[in-house]
């Protein structure tokens, strides 16, 4: 199989869509470990990914986004890390088969080094378990995303490159605009993100979450123009979350919203775009169709 990296030098790719949203659709109550279901209810996740390959994406994401140890934990799963994401890249890759892109999620681990929350070494190690179990369960790539820190991103890319062969994609979530662009919560801009992961190792860049498509289009920009050349992953979420009244989220961009910003997202230097929160198939088999 090609890497992802290669690959976009010829055609955009088509990422997958939200994963949360999808298992909460499912069943999945408030207060669960998504990861969990890897192994209580493997036909449901073996499921979104089909369903997001059907509808038109070349690659497809595990169902491990708080899949370190540190995640576990608060629901006391620590000790199970390689069990459950060898099982999450093991759905992935059963449904994808054995010509397509299994992307490994690796999200944040809630832990901030400057406030001592936990040591380089824990972190890296963290990183570290979690990578190895994605390969070995058959994932060929690892997106470490949804970062807002460049010293948690830049271990994680460290882990993952020193101990498993995985192609390394890296992207953050920039949910604040300032008068001189976005940053994310902890004030890091695309470019310090895209030098900063880039010499860490990362082969791919991006962003995801929290804006709509249509705000993505400066992120990417700022991304093009920082690191010229290099492959960039952008999956928007479907427009900014509203909460209701009753506690739950809406996502206000429909898949013709999102479908008709691809233009846009490709002019400003995208190579693969999928989606993130409040996204469907509907709305990756629209971007499919405008993507082609």
């Amino acid at each position: 199989m090609n890497r992802i990296a290669d690959e976009v030098k010829k055609r955009v790719l088509v990422s997958d869509g939200a994963w949360g949203t999808y298992l909460v659709a499912a069943g999945m109550k408030p207060g669960e470990c998504p990861e969990l279901w890897n192994i209580e209810h493997p036909d449901v996740v073996r499921g979104i990914a089909r369903s997001y390959l059907e509808a038109g994406a070349d690659t497809v994401l595990t169902n491990s986004f708080g899949g370190t140890r540190f995640k576990l934990a608060h629901f006391g799963l620590a000790e199970r890390v390689s069990e459950l994401n060898e099982a999450a890249a093991s759905l992935s890759r059963e449904a994808a088969g054995p010509n397509q892109h299994v992307i490994g999620s690796m999200g944040p681990t809630g832990k901030i080094l400057l406030m001592g929350d936990v040591t380089e070494d824990e972190l890296y190690e963290a990183f570290r378990e979690q990578a190895v179990a994605l390969e070995k369960g058959g994932a060929d790539a690892c997106d470490i995303e949804t970062m807002t820190a460049l010293d948690e991103a830049c271990i994680a890319i460290r882990a993952a490159k020193e101990n498993t062969s995985l192609e390394i994609l890296c992207t953050f979530t920039f949910d604040t605009r300032t008068e001189s662009g976005y940053r994310t919560m902890m004030g890091v801009s695309p470019t310090e993100m895209a030098g900063a992961v880039l010499d860490a190792g990362a082969d791919i860049i991006g962003t995801n979450c929290s804006l709509g498509s249509g705000e993505m289009v400066a992120v990417v920009k700022e991304l093009r123009a920082a690191a010229p050349g290099v492959p960039i992953l952008v999956r928007p979420n479907a427009g900014r979350p509203q909460p209701a009244d009753d506690g739950s989220i809406t996502y206000p961009e429909t898949p013709e919203i999102m479908a008709g910003n691809v233009a846009l997202l490709l002019a400003a230097g995208a190579n693969l775009i999928g989606g993130c929160c409040g996204t469907s198939p509907d709305h990756i088999r629209l971007i499919a169709k405008a993507v082609k």
